[in-house]
């Protein structure tokens, strides 16, 4: 029985981190085919990830919250854009009990293809040192919770383009998800400014 769980396990871990190298790659890609993007192809090898860890996947409770209004959202170029609180996740990882918010944008809920998009930005005790300072973003769509749960996976979480070149204007995630523990998945500083200095 032990053998056939230890079996389990591996097999698991191998197919999660071939997952994970696919997400990558599909990452990497994604700059080569957007017109705005910072990077280029040469620029592509000094993006950095932490090792896969299954151990930052969470299954978070969702709460909806009613915000007609909206809020204003900060970024790093100083432009505003107007966001709309969707809900909340609550969840447990390092033996923290953590809660993030999920926004939506307002600009992207009124483009095609876009109305469902969801998004979490968050910052973490790595900024600055071992992550971009900015903090770290995470995408979702609404079919993405089910049953009032969320899965949560840190290990796909990406730096915005402001990590890599000045002048776009990212958002800057809120004070209310300021997280108070390291988030050692994702991606980490561009290499190319770790290099230079």
């Amino acid at each position: 029985m032990c053998l056939l769980l230890g079996c389990t396990t591996i097999a698991f871990s191998q197919a999660y981190q071939q997952e994970i190298a696919a997400h990558r790659e599909k990452y990497k890609n994604e700059f080569l085919e957007d017109d705005h993007s910072p990077l280029k192809q040469d620029d592509l090898a000094f993006l950095r990830f932490y090792a896969p860890d299954p151990t930052y996947i969470v299954h978070a409770k969702f709460t909806k919250v009613d915000d007609p209004k909206g809020f204003d959202m900060q970024t790093h170029n100083g432009v505003i854009k107007k966001y709309y609180t969707y809900g909340y996740v609550t969840f447990q990882l390092k033996k923290k009990h953590l809660k993030l918010f999920v926004y939506q944008s307002e600009k992207l809920k009124a483009k095609e293809g876009y109305e469902d998009y969801l998004f979490i930005p968050f910052t973490d005790e790595t900024n600055y040192k071992e992550t971009f300072g900015g903090g770290r973003y995470m995408d979702f769509r609404y079919k993405d919770i089910k049953n009032n749960t969320l899965k949560i996976d840190f290990n796909i979480c990406y730096n915005p383009y402001c990590a890599f070149k000045e002048g776009y204007s990212c958002p800057i995630p809120p004070k209310e998800n300021d997280m108070t523990l390291a988030i050692r998945a994702g991606e980490k500083l561009f290499g190319k400014e770790v290099a230079e200095k």
